[in-house]
């Protein structure tokens, strides 16, 4: 299978239609040649400020997982964030966690298409750019969005998180 069809990437743009994404965006969706694992790398490859690359960070936050999309441009503050959900400790996920959680790889993390839907927090940084790139599943694929269709398709919290 491909990459350009495969079924992370379907389940993307399927969650992303159904949420309300602006279907000329969704349709700017791209699967580049290369693996963007990180904010830097996606940003170059897009030619952005690593700001405007929303990162999709699984963590876990007292036995459940809690995503948080925040800006390339920063690192999350876990201790805020605990205190913030009302939780004892925020930790980055294993691997096998984030598996499980979202069916998708790290570094490939959307903001949706997951099994079942994620308590999610939208950095209210990304609201300074009028589009932001997140990625669609796999670590290949990106797709252009707005901080407003980031909280609207997650139905994820609006909150600052570094």
């Amino acid at each position: 299978m491909s990459t350009a069809t495969h079924r992370n990437v379907e389940l993307v743009v399927s969650a992303l239609t159904a949420g309300g994404a602006d279907p000329a965006r969704i349709a700017r969706l791209q699967v580049l040649p290369d693996a963007v694992t990180t904010a830097a790398a996606a940003a170059a490859a897009l030619g952005v400020e690593v700001g405007q690359i929303a990162n999709s960070l699984v963590f876990d936050a007292d036995g459940a997982p809690l995503l948080v999309l925040t800006s390339g441009a920063h690192r999350v503050d876990t201790t805020a964030v605990a205190g913030r959900i009302g939780v004892q400790r925020v930790r980055r996920a294993s691997p096998e966690f984030v598996r499980a959680a979202t069916g998708q790889p790290i570094g490939g993390v959307a903001p949706v298409g997951h099994p079942a839907p994620l308590r999610t927090l939208v950095d209210r940084a990304l609201a300074a750019y009028d589009e932001v790139w997140a990625a669609g599943g796999i670590p290949h694929a990106v797709y252009p969005t707005t901080f407003a269709e980031l909280v609207e398709v997650t139905g994820g919290e609006p909150a600052d998180v570094a």
